[in-house]
């Protein structure tokens, strides 16, 4: 056993991150919500003022994100391994970061549509970031490890559905049906971006399976 880990036994104990966490986790999961009321946004001016309240969000995950990075450089010995809290915290500022470009790209690109498909990501990217922030809440005790396991499976099965999705949507963008192709390209920026933001969420399962893999 590393050092640091059976220092980290003897020493009191660091709630700082834990807090901090569970702020940045809350706040995503208010973003992927407010994402979800702009895909299915009836018009380019609701859409508008709801990427404003979502850009709000977005700055306060980089000032949370911010706070877990000086956290990290005040702190002697951290409840978990330094770079594993600065890897999720970088994770969760990643996800954040995707939502709020796609959201800004939907106005930029003046796309007012609404489509099944656009929906259905942003309906994936709630349900993952949701689990997002049980598994971080959970993270701390490792006798949780059999449901963070089971909750890692279901944001990959979701990441699965995101990508047979993002194939399908940029399959039937590319044939057409009568779009112009510049339509085309922004809908594709659109798609790859909340695929992205997808991959993203799998990397967080990734820092976290081997959290837990070092705790057994």
């Amino acid at each position: 056993m590393k050092f640091d880990a059976v220092m980290r036994k003897f020493m009191p104990r660091e709630d700082r991150f834990h807090g901090l966490l569970a702020r940045d986790t809350e706040n995503l999961v208010e973003a992927a919500r407010v994402f979800a009321e702009i895909a299915a946004a009836a018009s380019l001016e609701r859409r508008r003022v709801k990427v404003v309240e979502l850009k709000s969000i977005e700055h306060d995950g980089d000032q949370i994100t911010r706070q877990i990075f000086e956290a990290l450089n005040s702190t002697f010995l951290t409840p978990l391994d330094r770079e594993d809290i600065r890897w999720i915290a970088t994770d969760l500022d990643d996800i954040l970061d995707y939502l709020e470009s796609v959201a800004q790209h939907l106005t930029i690109f003046e796309l007012d549509e609404s489509p099944e498909a656009l929906q259905q990501f942003a309906a994936i990217l709630v349900q993952m970031v949701e689990e997002i922030d049980r598994i971080t809440r959970l993270l701390w005790d490792m006798r949780n490890q059999r449901e963070i396991y089971d909750r890692l499976v279901r944001i990959s099965d979701l990441e699965n559905r995101g990508d047979a999705l993002y194939n399908t949507v940029i399959a039937d963008l590319f044939k057409g049906n009568g779009l112009d192709p510049i339509d085309i390209l922004k809908w594709k920026e659109v798609y790859q971006g909340l695929e992205d933001a997808c991959d993203a969420c799998k990397d967080y399962t990734h820092i976290i399976g081997n959290i837990v893999a070092k705790s057994s």
